[in-house]
């Protein structure tokens, strides 16, 4: 069973950094593509950013680029978000997940794609 485990998430000031970590426990990290989704109050749940099975690719939702950076280390089974020039309305829970069934020739989008996730972590930047 694939576990998805989320930390670093915290109250940060406008403009301020955080790095959200994503553990994985259980199955085959490196055979998965990874995502960081988030969810504000009232708000559907949205792509943030994604990385494929070797790192080639990297994709990232326009409101957050040039701010933040997906990456992971395959031989730690970790997934790392580094979150700088954040904003108000970056606050949200933010959840990893893992897309199974992914290629390594590219990252998908959609929430539905992603079949396992995390428990979410808070992140709260404060104006």
């Amino acid at each position: 069973q694939v576990r998805l485990v989320e930390s670093g998430g915290g109250l940060v000031q406008t403009g301020g950094s955080l790095r959200l970590s994503c553990a994985a426990s259980g199955g085959s990290f490196s055979a998965y593509s990874m995502g960081w989704f988030r969810q504000a109050p009232g708000k559907e749940r949205e792509f943030v950013a994604g990385v494929s099975m070797s790192s080639i690719f990297r994709r990232y939702a326009d409101s957050v680029k040039g701010r933040f950076t997906i990456s992971r280390d395959n031989a730690k089974n970790t997934v790392y978000l580094q979150m700088n020039s954040l904003k108000p309305e970056d606050t949200a829970v933010y959840y990893c997940a893992a897309d199974r069934r992914a290629l390594d020739s590219g990252i998908r989008t959609r929430k539905e794609e992603y079949d396992i996730w995390g428990q979410g972590t808070q992140v709260t930047v404060s104006s």
